[in-house]
């Protein structure tokens, strides 16, 4: 049976919802799973650890439309040392916007660099609301999909789901902000001080 790498890209990978997507996929697979979060230090050893897996799974939030920065500089790391057999490399994303296709420009990137550098591309799962989602009654429906991910990838092959809460945009922007002015407030930061564009001081 396959054996699965899972590389959570996020840059707060520790405490990252990344990480809690990471877990939900390890427990719905039945193939056997390792979990590494990429830090500065260990690109090299995350590409010598890929030489012992048939697929990769990556797990990040999208920044500024695209892959954060912490994943981008470990796959250039990668493309300079890449496995010496076929991997498939998959991906479950996540953003905070309502809408899943919000992270489609990043699959993109990453299905060319795929196609650039050797590797096969594999499913997908696209997430919206990622920052809420899990804390509600329709984390079921994520738990639905990351359970097709994992079979598809146990079957190799290359599928695309998506999902998000089934809320109305403006139903989610007031959910949204009423749970960000309470995350405030519990921080010591006010609705007021949020609006701005002062981030520190």
């Amino acid at each position: 049976m396959a054996k699965i790498m899972i590389i959570n890209g996020s840059p707060r990978a520790p405490k990252s919802n990344s990480k809690r997507y990471a877990e939900l996929f390890a427990k719905a697979c039945p193939a056997e799973t390792e979990y590494f979060a990429v830090r500065k230090t260990n690109h090299l050893a995350l590409c010598c650890a890929m030489q012992e897996v048939s697929d990769v799974l990556l797990v990040f939030p999208l920044y500024a439309d695209g892959i954060p920065v912490t994943l981008m500089r470990f796959l250039d790391t990668l493309a300079q040392n890449t496995p010496q057999h076929p991997v498939r490399i998959s991906v479950m994303i996540n953003c905070g916007f309502l809408e899943p296709e919000q992270n489609d420009i990043a699959v993109k990137m990453l299905r060319l660099y795929c196609r650039q550098n050797g590797f096969a591309s594999g499913s997908v799962l696209q997430i919206g609301s990622g920052e809420a989602i899990l804390s509600t009654p329709f984390r079921i429906l994520v738990r639905a999909k990351i359970k097709r991910l994992a079979a598809a990838m146990l079957a190799g092959q290359e599928r695309t789901w998506k999902v998000t809460m089934p809320l109305s945009k403006g139903l989610f922007l007031k959910a949204s902000t009423r749970y960000w002015v309470s995350y405030g407030k519990r921080n010591g930061v006010t609705k007021e001080q949020m609006a701005t564009m002062q981030i520190e001081g």
